[in-house]
């Protein structure tokens, strides 16, 4: 296959290359679906696109792999332009694959058919063929199920079988549509080792989707967060968890409290004192909107100091290494703590909030 001078050839022999989104726009008559959306994915980067049902990024991995055309703005593969107003490359000329949620394997077909059949399509047979498709099995770790049907597999093996498929044809970028959907929350888990190792075996370039943050957080190294066909936030899962952009971002990442205080300002990190202050002050100054996740939030059962709070515990829930705490404090706002003992419900303790993020409003 013709490659790009922008792609890195890694030692498995899959290539990656990197991915430039540039204001790309989709529209299905009135509704703006994809809005003006840019992202910059290095070669070999894995990222996810995250958003609710309806945000634009199943949309926008269409556009990628060429199932739908843009109404604006630039897609470009290194120095290739797949698509803009102007220009459209058909999906099989864009050097992707696409692994899809229903597995999609042909059942009359053995495992080295199925994943044997793209390469076959283009005239390829006798030796190279044979260890294209061994070479492909390898990688996704099922060499041992080669002359298997498909209704003979787990759906964890399937999706790896779907996932050999696309790439045996050597592709830059794999694309995946919520791959782990269809599964239990058992082969879910097992499936993000077999996406994460495999990444790291190959170095191949990932845009994956999905609408689940623990997915999305466990697997990518970047992740796009879309919110009604516009992305809010891009960055690490780290940064994503520890510094959101605004009060939705940190309610859709992971678990926290959300509070107003009378310090700080959006993009800053409150430590103890001032946080705590700022929670003290008078309701009408406090205005800045705060994150504070639960492993930031101490709790004892003493009568509170003059550097803690009074909450009253509304609900305990055992959590087998840990206890979630739902508490009240006197604002009526709540909090959400994690907790290695099981305080009584209506009872009273003391909490010491050790950091908080200020957030942006949401628009």
């Amino acid at each position: 296959m013709a490659g790009l001078n922008t792609e890195e050839r890694n030692t498995s022999g899959l290539s990656a290359a990197g991915l430039s989104i540039d204001r790309v726009t989709k529209r299905f008559g009135e509704h703006v679906a994809v809005d003006e959306l840019s992202l910059e994915i290095k070669p070999g980067e894995f990222v996810a696109l995250l958003g609710p049902s309806g945000c634009g990024k199943t949309t926008m991995l269409r556009m990628l792999a060429g199932f739908e055309s843009v109404n604006g703005g630039r897609i470009q593969l290194g120095s290739r332009t797949l698509a803009s107003p102007e220009t459209h490359v058909p999906p099989e000329q864009r050097d992707m694959a696409m692994v899809f949620q229903s597995y999609a394997l042909w059942p009359h077909m053995s495992v080295a058919d199925n994943v044997g059949y793209p390469i076959k399509l283009r005239g390829l047979r006798g030796t190279e063929y044979q260890q294209r498709v061994q070479q492909a099995l390898a990688l996704v770790e099922l060499e041992a199920y080669a002359e298997r049907m498909p209704q003979a597999l787990s759906g964890g093996q399937r999706q790896r079988v779907a996932l050999a498929r696309c790439l045996v044809s050597d592709p830059s970028v794999v694309l995946l549509d919520e791959p782990l959907a269809n599964l239990d929350r058992h082969l879910r888990a097992t499936m993000e080792h077999s996406f994460r190792d495999f990444h790291q075996r190959t170095g191949a370039t990932l845009v994956y989707v999905t609408h689940d943050q623990t997915e999305a957080m466990a697997l990518a190294d970047k992740i796009a967060v879309m919110k009604a066909g516009k992305l809010v936030q891009w960055g690490t899962p780290q940064t994503l968890y520890h510094e959101p952009r605004t009060a939705w971002v940190a309610g859709f990442i992971g678990q926290g409290s959300q509070l107003k205080v009378a310090a700080g300002s959006p993009g800053k990190l409150l430590e103890h004192a001032t946080l705590m202050r700022g929670l003290n002050a008078t309701e009408s100054e406090r205005t800045q909107a705060v994150l504070v996740r639960p492993e930031h939030i101490q709790i004892a059962t003493q009568l509170p100091s003059a550097h803690q709070l009074t909450a009253q515990v509304e609900n305990v829930i055992f959590r087998g290494e840990r206890y979630e705490l739902s508490l009240r404090l006197p604002s009526s706002e709540t909090l959400l703590a994690y907790h290695r003992t099981a305080p009584k419900v209506g009872s009273q303790v003391a909490v010491s909030l050790d950091q908080g993020w200020c957030m942006e409003p949401d628009q």
